[in-house]
């Protein structure tokens, strides 16, 4: 994914005379999920290897050597798939997708929740991993009584982005200190689906399994959560698009209340952008979109894009 796209600072809609000028980050293509570290830096990773690399806001080269997981996931030269992030303090949590392949293929290397310390003392801030991998994830989804509705282990065994897969490409920290998971697939009803994880701390100690609130269902026009970060005090900002490659995406503000419908703000995003990630830095009026580019990725160039608009 050729593409972090520094996003479009929304409000309650943006023009197509204010879209930002498209300015590239090098590195990688395929940018899947981030966090903000402090009000310049970011953390990236992709679902082609298990790197994190940390950018300066403005700076296409990283601003630190990328630092390889797989010894820490376990995963060996198999890419885990990382889709979703989010940060809860101190802590930067990251997800796979938890997806079979597209051939239908289960993949263990795909099932990994884990966290990584933020060190901001030094500049820039860098990222240590904490505790160990988790692997059971899926298997506590399935096994959740609260959860049975969705029939999820239905879901765990079709193709991501067959209708009724199972792909998880969301998380974002909740005001209480748990995470909300987005699933890009399945859709239930035709709404996208959240599940709160309580206890993510002690998950990924290795103290406790996972424990989990009851769904939310979110009215997102027929898309599924490609991206949700919480913005400030008010509320997520959600990128929705298709489950599968064919369809339009969108971006939503949703004020974290089940009961409350999400407002599509008409973001008019540039044409063949494909996002996948958000942040909201600390202290900006700016959010942080990613754009999945990885069909146009070059090999010998690997970059992504960046967009940039006002959050008001």
């Amino acid at each position: 994914m050729k593409a972090l796209l520094l996003a479009l600072l929304v409000g309650a809609s943006v023009q197509a005379a204010e879209m930002p000028q498209i300015t590239h980050y090098d590195g990688i293509c395929e940018a899947s999920a981030a966090v903000p570290l402090d009000a310049q830096h970011f953390a990236v990773a992709d679902d082609e290897s298990n790197a994190l690399r940390v950018y300066r806001r403005g700076q296409s080269a990283p601003a630190r050597a990328p630092m390889d997981l797989s010894e820490f996931l376990g995963t060996g030269k198999k890419a885990s798939d990382l889709e979703a992030a989010a940060r809860v303090g101190d802590l930067a949590y990251w997800l796979s997708s938890h997806s079979i392949t597209s051939a239908g293929k289960a993949r263990e290397w795909r099932r990994r929740l884990f966290a990584t310390q933020i060190d901001a003392s030094v500049s820039p801030p860098q990222l240590k991993p904490m505790g160990k991998p988790y692997t059971a994830l899926l298997d506590d989804l399935i096994a959740a009584p609260a959860l049975q509705s969705l029939q999820l282990a239905d879901a765990a065994a079709r193709a991501p982005e067959a209708p009724g897969g199972l792909n998880i490409e969301g998380l974002a920290a909740a005001p209480d200190g748990s995470l909300l998971i987005g699933f890009r697939n399945p859709l239930v009803a035709g709404k996208a689906l959240l599940i709160p994880l309580r206890n993510p701390g002690p998950v990924v100690k290795g103290s406790q399994k996972a424990a989990f609130g009851p769904p939310v269902l979110l009215d997102l026009g027929g898309r599924g959560i490609r991206s949700i970060d919480a913005v400030g005090k008010s509320g997520y900002l959600i990128v929705a698009g298709p489950i599968d490659d064919a369809g339009s995406f969108a971006l939503f503000r949703w004020s974290g209340a089940a009961a409350d419908a999400p407002v599509n703000l008409k973001v008019n995003l540039p044409t063949r952008f494909n996002p996948e990630a958000l942040v909201a830095l600390p202290g900006s009026d700016h959010a942080l979109l990613l754009s999945d580019d990885g069909a146009r990725c070059d090999a010998k160039a690997m970059k992504f894009q960046v967009l940039s608009v006002p959050l008001r």
